[in-house]
Formats: structure tokens, C-alpha cells, sequence
């Protein structure tokens, strides 16, 4: 597939490239600085831009069969949302349909999931507006009418690998680690490019 990545030279979003390009995908960068793009591959294009400037991302998202986010927190708390509001519009206006976007274990129903330390100290204080910048995102991609796929990983590790993880588990499961490696989050999310089970849903991923 031709495949464009928001967020490409973050933790996860270099694991996507890298992965991707190894399973044949041919992969657009999406990128502020091309100088932190560190790879060559004859499959990979850089895309300069800032995914805060819509005009950027509506001529960089035409052409591509579908769209992979992980964006950063970035500045000010907004890029994720406001990013991902860019991207929809472009998708929309451009006919690309899949979107696949790396958001937060914690959301939505899956709070339920957490224990009190990631519930109240984590996101209730330290990491509040990185939470509350994941909330707005979410919304943009769920009020579209694409096909898209909400991935809600636990806290990163930077594990390798592994292909062994759960998935799509219930809301109030307590069970679940918490945590996953930003490898399996890339390997998991590229999954959901040719597999329609959770097609306009939001699964937690997990160890």
C-alpha cells in the first residue's frame, strides 16, 4: 500500500516507517525537519510540513491508499488535535478512506482499565493536558465518516518486537499490564491496514 505516517520521526512513528518499509509498503514522511528522517529506502518520500498548516497536509495526503497518526504532544498541547482535525479535513477532501490513529489507553470507556496511579496522579495532574489534547482527538476522528481505527496503547517501553500482546480487551479488565513497547504499538497498528475487525472502534493494546 502507499502509506503516509504523521508523526514519523516520534518513538512510534519511527518504528511505523521502519516496518512498514520492510513489509513492501511504499511510505510518505511526514514531516517538520527532513534532517531527522535518518533512513534511505527506495519506498521512502519525505513530505516537508507542519501538520498544524492544512494546506500542508490536504497536497501531502492526496494520493496515498491510507493514513497512519502517532503524533507527539508537540507545543502548546494542541498538535494532536488540531493535527488530526487537518488530517480528517484532508482525508475528506482528497478520498482517502483508512485512517488508523495512535492514541491512549485511559480514554473514553477504557478508563476503566487503569489503576488509581495512571488514573489520578498520571492523568489527572501530570500528564492533564497531554490527556485532555488526546480527548479533542479522538473527537475529530470519530465524528468523520472515514474508515478509521483508534488504537489506545498502555504507557511505551522500548521492548522490541514481539507480536505477543493483547488486544481489544474489555473495558473493565484490570488485568492488563498497562504497558507495551512502541514496536508492538507500530506492529499492531499496521496490522489494522488489511484487517477489518476493529473498523470504526477503539481497541486498548496492552502486555
Amino acid at each position: 500500500m502507499k502509506l503516509i505516517i504523521f508523526g514519523s520521526t516520534g518513538n512510534v512513528g519511527r518504528e511505523l516507517v521502519r516496518q512498514a518499509l520492510d513489509q513492501g509498503h511504499v511510505v510518505t514522511a511526514f514531516v517538520r525537519q527532513p534532517s531527522r528522517i535518518r533512513m534511505e529506502h527506495r519506498n521512502l518520500a519525505v513530505a516537508q510540513g507542519d501538520v498544524l498548516d492544512p494546506e500542508a497536509v490536504r497536497e501531502s495526503v492526496q494520493g496515498h491508499d491510507a493514513v497512519l497518526c502517532a503524533l507527539g504532544a508537540g507545543r502548546k498541547g494542541r498538535v494532536r488535535s488540531e493535527g488530526t482535525h487537518n488530517i480528517v479535513n484532508a482525508m475528506k477532501a482528497s478520498g482517502v478512506r483508512r485512517l488508523i490513529c495512535q492514541t491512549t489507553l485511559g480514554l473514553g470507556d477504557s478508563r476503566g482499565n487503569l489503576n488509581i496511579f495512571w488514573k489520578h496522579i498520571m492523568f489527572g495532574m501530570l500528564l492533564r493536558t497531554a490527556f485532555q489534547d488526546h480527548v479533542g482527538q479522538e473527537g475529530h476522528v470519530m465524528r468523520s465518516t472515514l474508515d478509521w481505527t483508534i488504537v489506545r496503547p498502555g504507557a511505551f517501553t522500548d521492548g522490541k518486537r514481539t507480536g505477543s500482546y493483547r488486544h481489544g480487551f474489555p473495558a473493565d479488565d484490570r488485568s492488563v499490564q498497562l504497558k507495551v513497547s512502541r514496536a508492538d504499538v507500530a506492529d499492531f497498528m499496521l496490522k489494522q491496514l488489511t484487517d477489518p475487525t476493529y473498523l470504526q472502534r477503539t481497541p486498548g493494546l496492552s502486555y
